[in-house]
């Protein structure tokens, strides 16, 4: 069964877009890897440093008033602050992100495929979290941008998804939700290699 065929029978878009995401974001957990940025704190910054590149490109999208009458919370949510941060307490330079996420005008489906991306790695973060106290870092040190998001992982992630399932979208807005959303995939690969280059 291909990914598409997966994702098609799933009657929820959240169910949907984590199956047809499933391969981009195997690649990216592998690109990850492949660069080992638990083995220093020199290494982590670099990873830090492409975190903060994703956020600086979604930080608009956190701040949209009309997102935010669809979900909760949403300007708390974001994290570029923390990789700010975060940045700092590794000495490590803020690169300069560019605009061309941000100056994009995306319909509300596309905003919710890129958000879907975002919103899902704060769960994955409980478990490099766990990797920090090696490198003396912590959620209040260094890895804030990995740190509990007020209310909990699995609350916010829920009430997320929640409003995410609940968006009446077209048939054509939803194709554009699924293709922002492995957009966001890409988009961070290509953060995570400038960081590492």
């Amino acid at each position: 069964m291909t990914a598409q065929q997966s994702a098609l029978s799933h009657p929820l878009r959240s169910q949907r877009l984590n199956a047809l995401t499933h391969e981009p974001h195997s690649r990216l957990d592998k690109q990850v890897k492949s660069h080992d940025p638990f083995a220093s704190t020199g290494r982590f910054a670099r990873f830090v440093a492409a975190q903060y590149l994703f956020q600086y490109d979604l930080e608009k999208l956190y701040a949209d008033t009309d997102l935010a009458r669809w979900i909760p919370g949403l300007e708390k949510r974001c994290r570029v602050e923390q990789t700010l941060l975060d940045l700092a307490d590794l000495e490590h330079a803020v690169p300069k992100g560019d605009e061309s996420i941000r100056e994009r005008e995306m319909d509300i489906s596309e905003a919710l495929g890129w958000l879907f991306v975002s919103e899902g790695s704060k769960l994955g973060a409980a478990f490099l979290l766990k990797r920090m106290p090696p490198l003396g870092l912590s959620d209040s040190f260094g890895a804030r941008h990995l740190g509990e998001p007020e209310g909990g992982r699995a609350q916010g992630w829920k009430s997320f998804v929640t409003a995410l399932d609940s968006i009446e979208l077209s048939a054509e807005q939803e194709r554009l939700a699924e293709a922002a959303a492995s957009a966001a995939f890409e988009r961070f690969t290509v953060h995570l290699e400038r960081s590492f280059a």
